[in-house]
């Protein structure tokens, strides 16, 4: 897979990120969402610097981020075991 060089601002900060091919425009959007997010938090919430604003996106995604694994988690023991049921019985009826 090829790599690419692009560059991003986060908080008013230039960054210069090497990323997939594929994932250059996830990476992209990553950065605009974060952005957006930390313009939403400056005009919401007092804040000393952009670190603050940085500090609360941060703990925002890493909270939604830690929500969706558990969900996921969830569904697929939940599903693994509902194939196991489905599994059992139609064993049982060729039997």
């Amino acid at each position: 897979m090829e790599n690419i060089s692009i560059n991003i601002q986060v908080a008013d900060r230039p960054f210069r990120l090497t990323v997939s091919r594929d994932e250059e425009e996830r990476v992209r959007k990553a950065a605009s969402i974060l952005n957006e997010k930390i313009r939403e938090y400056s005009k919401t919430y007092a804040y000393n610097d952009k670190q603050d604003l940085l500090a609360m996106a941060a703990l925002q995604y890493t909270v939604a981020a830690l929500k969706f694994e558990a969900e996921v988690e969830f569904r697929d023991n939940h599903l693994e075991q509902k194939l196991v049921d489905i599994d059992t019985i139609l064993t049982n009826q060729t039997l």
